[in-house]
């Protein structure tokens, strides 16, 4: 049964258990590896959608393809008569351009949007991150003022009143917006191990989460950035 929880509420919430980043920026201590925000990048609320961005990209845009990916020349798929592809970040010379490869698996700081966008501290949070974000928190479908997401409560000790909430806010594929129902997808700053066309995400839909997924690069996704 999804529950409603006010902005008021949550308001109250944040008051006590977020500690600031920086002067704009607050994140919530759950007792893990990382502190993370309290909004995605882009947003200035809990519940807002914020920014989408393709991955290792720091601007936002119109159209999500890999025709204009920054990170690679021509078009996807290892049939096309016009691979390799990819410029960067790339593990496989069967995907890269000219039989590139350069075996970067993490987002170097000017490629990660969380750094580029809000300085200091703040990166995306790893594939390794995202999975203990997963295994040490509940995870209860709600809606917030007017927007269904996830409240992320923790599990671990002295730490299990401290939550955060990703608002479903959907993926762009090219143009399109997956947003006729609960989609949540969110970056980690980790290359997919099987293949450098796909990094990993956390992935949710209506009760199902799940984590240690990957999609392609050049689709547009929430960013949710984390600290030391």
């Amino acid at each position: 049964m999804r529950k409603i929880i006010s902005l008021f509420a949550w308001a109250s919430i944040m008051m006590t258990l977020c500690v600031p980043a920086s002067a704009q920026h607050e994140f919530v201590d759950l007792g893990l590896s990382v502190k993370w925000a309290t909004c995605n990048v882009g947003a200035n609320k809990p519940n807002e959608s914020g920014d989408y961005y393709a991955w290792g990209e720091t601007e936002t845009k119109d159209y999500y393809s890999w025709d204009n990916y920054k990170w690679s020349k021509g078009a996807y798929g290892w049939n096309d008569s016009r691979n390799p592809i990819l410029t960067k970040y790339c593990t496989d010379s069967d995907c890269g351009k000219d039989g590139f490869t350069d075996n970067k698996i993490t987002l170097e700081p000017n490629d990660d949007v969380a750094h580029v966008k809000w300085g200091g501290s703040w990166r995306m949070p790893t594939n390794d991150e995202m999975a203990e974000l997963y295994n040490n928190c509940t995870w209860s479908l709600i809606t917030m003022g007017d927007v269904q997401g996830y409240l992320v409560r923790s599990k671990m000790p002295g730490y299990t009143d401290r939550t955060i909430f990703l608002p479903a806010a959907g993926c762009y594929t090219d143009m399109v917006n997956m947003r006729n129902e609960p989609y949540g997808y969110y970056w980690t700053s980790t290359l997919c191990k099987d293949s450098p066309f796909r990094s990993y995400q956390l992935y949710y839909h209506q009760n199902v989460v799940e984590s240690e997924t990957y999609l392609n690069r050049s689709t547009g996704r929430s960013v949710r950035p984390v600290c030391p």
